[in-house]
């Protein structure tokens, strides 16, 4: 089937399925509706609605392509982040080398936009799966496809299902970050096993190693680094041994350590063939409010440059029942809160007035009500919009299929379509 531009997700028109749209914009297509640049504020969109801010998405992008480019890494961002294929295209036009998945369903949805090199993080032994994966590997010789195997029983797995398949699925082995830790074989006799087991069929080829720092137990940067120091031996041992044919792939890399793995893989021996030193980081592409303002490296690297958190939820405040308490229309369906409650930032009032949300504090969510705690210097009333800052962005993402880009100052220039 022939790929879908992310373009063409702009003929699409807007209707009851897409949440806080202008209800008066039913029936234009998403180009239409851009195209007329309206406000936020006053141009029809109902509250609740999430906000991408234009600008710093843009430096987003262009900040973790410097940063890749500056330390010589190949990237392919996680797009379980955004899973937005309009996304992806800009992260590619910015320098990736492809996009990675957590599970196949996404993968599907990254081909159907047409994407050449995936990256799938996780063993992958469902067989109607690899049937697929077989098909697209036949059909477009150019397609490029990686998982990872971390046990001998994935092996067997996957070579059952894709057996007499013209192209074999390559595999890199994963080293599990720890004891405790998730997914990966714990040992690198474990890893020697699998590799065994890999070259032992034709339905796979093995091409590099892989695994997760964001796991490493009580993790700091030496322990990261440590673990890093033992997938890089690893690479290198079965290189040694003659493993691999072509490129060499070592990957790591989420969102809260990849200075200490640009550190490391700078530092990777000569090996018999290229590598390919290749980073995963997701979050960066919208950073948040909360976890990764806390997490992220570039507070351990300021001179490298900062990310900025480019989402705001925009909620209205529909009860103001005692002085101490409010409620907005915004809760968890709207709103990351899996990690951290949304942040008050500012409260924007029917006139246009923006300042600071002093003294408001969000303390719990409902489905459909934030809980507000006001201390006396709040100034907020009925009506008043309170603009909220979010953690953690894989969870902000997908609760919202449309998302509004808006400029700074409130007008919206695009939409962002989601795929979950």
């Amino acid at each position: 089937m022939p790929a879908v531009r992310p373009d063409r997700l702009n003929d699409e028109r807007v209707d009851h399925r897409f949440k806080s749209l202008p209800p008066d914009a039913q029936g234009l297509t998403l180009d239409e509706l851009a195209a007329e640049r309206r406000n936020l504020f006053t141009g029809g969109f109902t509250t609740p609605v999430l906000a991408l801010s234009a600008e710093r998405l843009e430096h987003n992008l262009r900040l973790l392509e410097e940063y890749t480019r500056r330390h010589d890494l190949a990237f392919a961002p996680h797009g379980k982040t955004s899973m937005s294929p309009q996304l992806f295209e800009r992260q590619l036009e910015h320098g990736a080398w492809g996009i990675t998945a957590a599970v196949p369903h996404q993968a599907r949805v990254y081909r159907a936009f047409g994407i050449q090199r995936i990256f799938l993080a996780n063993e992958v032994v469902d067989a109607a799966a690899l049937r697929w994966i077989a098909r697209e590997l036949a059909e477009d010789p150019e397609f490029r496809f990686l998982c990872y195997v971390d046990s001998v029983r994935g092996v067997e797995l996957m070579d059952e299902a894709l057996r007499g398949t013209p192209r074999p699925v390559d595999v890199v082995v994963e080293l599990g970050a720890g004891d405790g830790a998730r997914t990966g074989a714990r040992t690198e006799a474990d890893c020697l096993a699998i590799a065994d087991a890999v070259a032992a069929v034709d339905t796979l080829r093995l091409v590099g190693v892989a695994g997760y720092e964001g796991e490493v137990p009580q993790a700091t940067p030496e322990r990261v680094r440590d673990w890093l120091d033992r997938l890089i031996g690893l690479a290198a041992d079965f290189d040694k041994a003659g493993r691999f044919t072509d490129e060499i792939v070592i990957s790591a890399g989420g969102s809260a350590w990849f200075d200490v793995v640009a550190d490391a893989f700078a530092e990777i021996p000569e090996l018999s063939r290229p590598v390919l030193k290749l980073l995963r980081s997701g979050a960066y592409v919208s950073h948040d409010d909360g976890q990764y303002r806390k997490l992220t490296p570039f507070n351990r690297i300021p001179e490298e440059g900062a990310l900025q958190p480019a989402f705001r939820l925009w909620s209205q405040v529909i009860s103001r029942p005692t002085p101490e308490q409010a409620f907005t229309n915004a809760g968890k369906r709207d709103a990351a809160y899996d990690l951290h409650l949304p942040e008050a930032q500012v409260v924007r009032s029917p006139d246009g007035e923006i300042r600071d949300a002093a003294g408001i504090t969000v303390t719990g969510l409902s489905d459909q009500h934030a809980w507000l705690r006001t201390d006396p210097t709040a100034q907020l009333q009925v009506g008043d919009w309170v603009g909220m800052g979010l953690s953690h962005p894989c969870t902000s993402f997908d609760k919202w299929q449309l998302i509004p880009v808006v400029e700074a100052d409130g007008t919206v220039v695009e939409f962002i379509r989601t795929f979950f």
